[in-house]
C-alpha cells in the first residue's frame, strides 16, 4: 500500500502542548474513537483562526435550526461538488447513518443522481448545484426551499453551503489525503 503524500502543511503530532490538546479535544465529540482530524491538527498552526473557525463549524453541526439529515445532504454534496474526497467521506462515516441516509443516498450525493431522493431532498441537491454553478439560488428554486423552510433555516442553508465549500477549498488547497477510516467517493 502506498503512503499518503504530506499535506502541504503538517499536522500537528501528539504529544501536544496543554492548550492545544484542550482545543483538539473540543472539535472532535465527546468519546470519539478517532484521533484529533488531520484538517484539525493543520489549523492548530494558527490557533486562533482555529478557535474562530470552531465557533462557526461547531454551531452549523450542533445547534443549526436544519433537521440533520438535510443539513447532511447539503453537506455531502457541497464537499462532492467541490471535489473534496477528504470532507465529504469524514461526514459519510460520521453522520450519514445517523442522519437517516442510506449507502445508495450517499453514493448520489456524489454522483448526483436525483433516484433516491423525496422532491424535498432532490431541491436540497439542486439548490446546492446552483450555488456552486453560480454562487446563487435560482428564484424558482428559492421559492420551492421557502415552501419547507423558513427564514432563518434558509439563510443557515446558505451559509452551510457557502461554510463548506469554503472548508474544501481549504482542505483541497492544502491536499489533505483521506483519513484512514473515512470513505472515498464512490467509482
Amino acid at each position: 500500500m502506498l503512503e499518503a503524500a504530506m499535506p502541504r502543511i503538517a499536522p500537528l503530532d501528539p504529544p501536544y502542548a496543554p492548550d492545544i490538546a484542550t482545543a483538539l479535544a473540543k472539535w472532535m465529540p465527546p468519546g470519539a474513537a478517532h484521533d484529533p482530524l488531520v484538517l484539525f491538527r493543520i489549523l492548530h498552526r494558527n490557533p486562533e483562526l482555529a478557535s474562530r473557525m470552531r465557533v462557526l463549524g461547531a454551531g452549523l453541526l450542533a445547534h443549526g435550526r436544519l433537521p440533520v439529515r438535510d443539513r447532511e445532504i447539503v453537506i455531502d454534496r457541497t464537499c462532492a461538488r467541490a471535489g473534496c474526497e477528504y470532507e465529504w467521506g469524514v461526514h459519510a462515516a460520521a453522520f450519514g447513518e445517523t442522519a437517516g441516509l442510506d449507502p445508495e443516498q450517499i453514493r448520489a450525493t456524489v454522483s448526483g443522481d436525483g433516484a433516491p431522493w423525496p422532491p424535498k431532498e432532490r431541491l436540497l441537491l439542486s439548490a446546492v448545484d446552483e450555488l456552486h454553478d453560480s454562487a446563487r439560488v435560482s428564484p424558482r428554486t428559492w421559492d420551492a426551499l421557502a415552501e419547507h423552510y423558513d427564514e432563518p433555516q434558509l439563510l443557515e442553508l446558505l451559509v452551510l453551503a457557502g461554510w463548506y465549500r469554503a472548508i474544501s477549498q481549504l482542505i483541497n488547497s492544502l491536499e489533505i489525503a483521506n483519513e484512514p477510516w473515512a470513505p472515498a467517493f464512490p467509482t
